[in-house]
């Protein structure tokens, strides 16, 4: 990973209060869920509110 990209996801996870680690998470589980074709706002399943 570029370092100008760790930074950028540096200052988006800081923004919504998640560690970069959270952050990538996030971004994988959304980039899943519109693959799959479900909506970004549907209830998170039991697995995914760790």
């Amino acid at each position: 990973m570029s370092d100008e990209l760790f930074e950028e996801l540096r200052r988006w996870a800081a923004d919504d209060l998640r560690s970069v680690n959270g952050q990538i998470e996030f971004l994988l589980r959304q980039s899943v869920k519109r693959r799959r074709g479900e909506r970004e706002d549907e209830e998170a399943s039991p697995d995914e509110r760790k």
